[in-house]
């Protein structure tokens, strides 16, 4: 049973977050698919209204901070679009792993911390359900210029989990 307090979908309400419009794929791929009760997404960037907000590189262009605020939009485009793949995130039993990319300048060497970031937004929406293995690695580039991609497995169950009353 789910408990009330452990609603993803709740807890998006009382941290005052607003889940932008999924995105859609930029190439010739999806942005989820479902196998054997995991769903594996497919990489975000910093979008926001179909806009790039955050585009160079964490250490040059921009800052370590405006790297965590990067990854931090990056894990609401990946909600947004599980949520699109499930039908409610009280569907999601456990985020698995995450894995990011962060387009880093020569010498940066900070990738752990601004990929915390996204890190800190999935484990307030999902509580200990939210506690992921991750890997955040330094990209000499990235489509389109974004500042950080990250991709998410999730594991989930068949339908949306009725709350304890």
């Amino acid at each position: 049973m789910l408990l009330q307090n452990d609603s993803a979908e709740a807890r998006l309400l009382e941290l005052n977050l607003v889940l932008p419009e999924p995105t859609k794929p930029a190439a010739n791929y999806v942005t989820a698919v479902q196998a054997a009760g995991l769903v594996f997404m497919a990489g975000q960037g910093p979008l926001s209204d179909g806009q790039i907000r955050f585009a160079g590189k964490i250490g040059s262009d921009l800052s370590e901070e405006d790297g965590y605020q990067a990854s931090r939009l990056t894990a609401l485009n990946l909600l947004a679009n599980l949520r699109q793949e499930l039908g409610s995130l009280d569907r999601v039993t456990r985020v698995v792993k995450l894995m990011a990319w962060v387009n880093s300048a020569p010498g940066f060497q900070r990738q752990h911390v601004v990929v915390d970031g996204a890190s800190d937004l999935i484990m307030a929406v999902f509580g200990e359900r939210g506690r992921h293995a991750r890997s955040a690695v330094s990209s000499n580039e990235l489509p389109f210029g974004i500042a950080v991609e990250i991709e998410m497995i999730v594991a989930c169950s068949a339908e949306v989990p009725a709350p304890n009353a």
